[in-house]
């Protein structure tokens, strides 16, 4: 059975919105920054230009590349592959799932066009106060993603009637 066209519409229209944000927003980066340039917003907040080639936290960033990279392809399309099963069996008034993962594709696709381009992804969201505690620099497609699961997170717990 096809999708309604509000949830495909939903769906679609957070995934290009997701990716469409991180791409410009790495790009307006990378062009204003140098690597490992910062500037602070405000207390707690900054843009610092980073590269990862780790995972979430860095994970794996030690790994050799040639090991590294084909995981990390393999479990993003894996992910996206999942992602569109569960996108095409949802009940047909489940907006909210159909708009949290496209946050979700679209911020892991994201990553990957980095991970692809330059074997690793951009960073420049820094949250924290240096001196005492600063949670780990990520982007606009960490965001998507971490937002799409937190609404997914909260449909589970409130399904749809």
């Amino acid at each position: 059975m096809p999708l309604p066209r509000k949830t495909l519409r939903l769906g679609l229209g957070a995934f290009t919105f997701a990716l469409m944000v991180d791409l410009a927003s790495k790009w307006l980066v990378q062009q204003r920054f140098q690597l490992g340039e910062s500037l602070a917003l405000f207390p707690g907040l900054a843009l610092t230009y980073v590269r990862n080639p780790g995972a979430a936290f860095s994970m794996l960033a030690g790994w050799n590349a040639s090991l590294r990279l084909p995981l990390f392809f393999l479990v993003t399309l894996v992910a996206l592959g999942a992602i569109a099963f569960y996108f095409k069996s949802l009940p047909e008034k489940d907006h909210l799932s159909a708009f949290a993962l496209g946050l979700v594709a679209g911020g892991a696709l994201g990553n990957l066009v980095d991970r692809v381009r330059y074997g690793e992804v951009v960073d420049f969201i820094e949250v924290g106060v240096r001196s005492v505690y600063t949670w780990p620099i990520f982007n606009a497609a960490d965001s998507a993603v971490c937002v799409g699961v937190a609404f997914l997170v909260w449909r589970s717990l409130k399904p749809v009637k």
